[in-house]
């Protein structure tokens, strides 16, 4: 059987190499037939390498002059890791067809920056989106753009609902994924002209389209995809994180307030471990940019080891599934309709 081979920005994140290789171990263990180029300073990989003897045999390290900060602007980070930094040459690893994805914990600007320079976006998107799996009440959905763009277009809006659809039938196996805008309320009359614009797009192709979410639809699991912009996605992203670890602490507080309480505690704790693994930001990680042409996923900058093996599952998946096929026939259709509507605007 063939491997699947992701590329890995073994520096990034706010740790490194402990992190990154700490949960290749954990990949490897759930997807033996995957292998690893990983990029970085060849020194600091290989002393962590070096403690886990299974997975070097499906790694090969390319040493890297230079690291992308976390707080480079991605015009510097372009100009200084220009070819020689591993966020770049993980990414051109994927353009030259060396490795199926990429997947970087490292700085969001400077990888999106790379992403669209090396690889271009796929014919018709004029915005890459970062989609994020969200768990919901019964089961998953993908919310996008959750950190690539602020603001947006109806047109974008429109380009980034055929993405998510797509990533929704490729990895969920979902025939016809419903689909909603997010937005202040379900009403027509309400949200800026941009969204309207788009749900009247919408309305009109061939997706599922559901109508206006609001933001407590998303956990309830209202719709499997939901569009949004990058500003207000982030921010529902890491407000749901916050929530969740927030619920957490409280629940911790509680259980140990009285001896009853830890007695029932005990009684209880296979409950709780199982709610504390729901509620994991980690087990949610890793936003794929769908639009380029090419598979790149970005982990949070301070994802431990089970997030960042969170990321690269995300990463095969997307790979095994050719979703940039999905997105590519997809969008032709949505783009004739964005035609029609700027012809007739113009009437």
């Amino acid at each position: 059987m063939q491997k699947t081979i992701i590329a890995i920005d073994a520096m990034g994140g706010d740790v490194g190499p402990e992190v990154t290789i700490r949960g290749l171990v954990q990949t490897h263990l759930e997807r033996p037939n995957a292998a690893f180029l990983l990029f970085g300073n060849e020194e600091a990989i290989q002393a962590e390498l070096s403690q886990h003897n299974s997975l070097q045999a499906v790694c090969t390290v390319h040493h890297c002059e230079k690291e992308v900060s976390m707080d480079a602007k991605p015009s510097v980070a372009l100009r200084q890791g220009r070819k020689v930094s591993g966020m770049w040459r993980g990414v051109d690893a994927v353009k030259q067809g060396e490795a199926q994805a990429f997947v970087s914990a490292g700085n969001t600007g400077a990888l999106m920056a790379m992403g669209k320079v090396v690889l271009r976006t796929l014919p018709g998107i004029e915005r890459p989106a970062m989609a994020a799996i969200w768990p919901t009440v019964r089961g998953e959905s993908v919310v996008l753009d959750v950190g690539a763009n602020i603001g947006g277009t109806a047109a974008h809006y429109a380009q980034f609902a055929v993405m998510g659809a797509a990533y929704a039938r490729t990895v969920f196996g979902l025939s016809e994924p419903e689909i909603g805008l997010l937005n202040i309320g379900v009403e027509e009359v309400k949200g800026t002209d941009e969204v309207k614009e788009a749900a009247e797009l919408l309305t009109l192709s061939d997706l599922n389209f559901k109508g206006f979410v609001e933001g407590d639809g998303i956990g309830r699991g209202d719709v499997d995809v939901v569009v949004t912009d990058g500003f207000t996605g982030n921010i529902a992203l890491k407000t749901a994180e916050g929530t969740a670890r927030q619920i957490g602490e409280y629940l911790r507080q509680a259980m140990g307030s009285s001896l009853l309480s830890k007695i029932g505690y005990v009684f209880s704790m296979g409950a709780f471990k199982a709610l504390r693994k729901r509620m994991d930001p980690n087990a949610a990680n890793g936003g794929m940019l769908l639009g380029l042409n090419g598979i790149v996923v970005k982990s949070h900058g301070g994802a431990d080891a089970d997030g960042f093996a969170t990321a690269v599952e995300v990463a095969i998946e997307a790979a095994e599934a050719d979703i940039l096929g999905a997105i590519s026939s997809d969008i032709e259709a949505m783009q004739a309709l964005l035609d029609d509507a700027w012809a007739q605007s113009l009437t």
